[in-house]
């Protein structure tokens, strides 16, 4: 089954993109290099409770 989450940027804390994964798969918090639009570049995303 697929959870909804959600990605915070490291550098200015602002939680910028909803998604999806599967618990099942992936049981470790996700990180991904994303655009945070208030940093204006491009920076690492993590995975919030």
């Amino acid at each position: 089954m697929r959870t909804r989450i959600t990605l915070e940027c490291t550098e200015c804390k602002h939680r910028n993109y909803n998604t999806t994964k599967d618990k099942k798969e992936h049981p470790e918090r996700m990180e991904t290099k994303k655009y945070c639009r208030f940093c204006q570049k491009h920076t690492i995303h993590k995975e919030t409770k």
